[in-house]
């Protein structure tokens, strides 16, 4: 990617890339920054486990998982083998890494209140191969893949490579292996048709409706299915969608007493357990309100 500064002259002038110099600066400025980059909180640098190394240590509160984040500068390293190796070393060491977060957080963090199923390993580079891009391009695989780059006057990009639409499921090629078998009989990674499985062709086509509205607000909105609901990112989640067999229920990240909501249509949910984040919430079952709603969740982005 290129970047160019706009003169008044209306003249593209060209940043130069300043390269990060070693891993460590990434680490920095990731673990500086974990909550408004990924949504994560820092747990532990440097976390030391069975004689191995892990990078940073985070936690989601999201999903309420773990997330292994590793920093790399060697474009010949194997994700997929180290991706592996983490998670198989996290699930087999479930009471350690409690102990750390609580240690760490001052918090009192139990095992059955973690969802293990939703594990990952991140790993960030200035560059990945296509090889590396290719081993890492299945639709249910636990392993991300984050560029970062600095350039001149200290701007820095970063940019989760994200799997083709059309990617293939790894687990006919993990049933030959135990190691990886065993890992992806724990970790689940949540696709749109997970949700949308046994719905009726109406709840889809109802959903596909809010779906493309929301997209259609802004630029770069992404859309990240969890366990429980699908969310829908622009920088930070701005709302979720759960699927039911009679409706969509659809959240707004905006804490109570934020959301200008003249008819009244959103539900307070702030001191009720829900799946989604936010305090408002509503259930529909057909689009008469679908532009409202739209302006409702757009002043969410504005909150961003």
């Amino acid at each position: 990617m290129q970047l160019f500064n706009l003169s008044p002259s209306k003249n593209l002038n060209n940043i130069k890339e300043n390269p990060f110099k070693l891993e460590r600066e990434i680490q920095q400025v990731f673990e500086s920054n974990l909550f408004n980059l990924m949504g994560l909180v820092l747990v532990k640098s440097e976390f030391t486990i069975k004689n191995k190394r892990i990078d940073t240590l985070a936690y989601d509160p999201q999903s309420k998982a773990f997330i292994i984040i590793e920093y790399k500068r060697n474009k010949n390293i194997s994700v997929i083998d180290q991706g592996f190796t983490y998670l198989g070393l996290m699930l087999e060491n479930k009471a350690d890494f409690i102990i750390e977060y609580n240690e760490t957080r001052k918090s009192s963090l139990k095992r059955n209140e973690i969802d293990w199923s939703q594990t990952r390993v991140v790993f960030v580079s200035t560059s990945f191969t296509e090889n590396q891009r290719s081993a890492t391009n299945f639709k249910d695989i636990a392993i991300e893949l984050w560029e970062i780059k600095r350039y001149e006057n200290n701007l820095v990009s970063v940019n989760q490579i994200k799997k083709s639409k059309s990617s293939e499921s790894i687990k006919p090629l993990a049933s030959s292996n135990k190691e990886l078998q065993a890992v992806t009989e724990q970790i689940k990674v949540y696709t749109e048709d997970d949700h949308l499985k046994d719905k009726s062709d109406d709840i889809r086509e109802l959903y596909e409706g809010y779906k493309e509205a929301i997209l259609n607000l802004a630029d770069d909105i992404e859309v990240e299915p969890k366990k429980v609901y699908i969310a829908f990112k622009k920088n930070k989640n701005i709302a979720d969608i759960s699927i039911l067999n009679k409706g969509i229920k659809i959240f707004i990240n905006l804490p109570k007493g934020a959301l200008d909501d003249p008819k009244e249509l959103m539900r307070d949910v702030s001191k009720t357990g829900h799946f989604g984040n936010g305090d408002y919430e509503i259930l529909v079952t057909d689009d008469k309100n679908l532009e409202y709603l739209m302006s409702l969740v757009k002043q969410a982005i504005n909150g961003n």
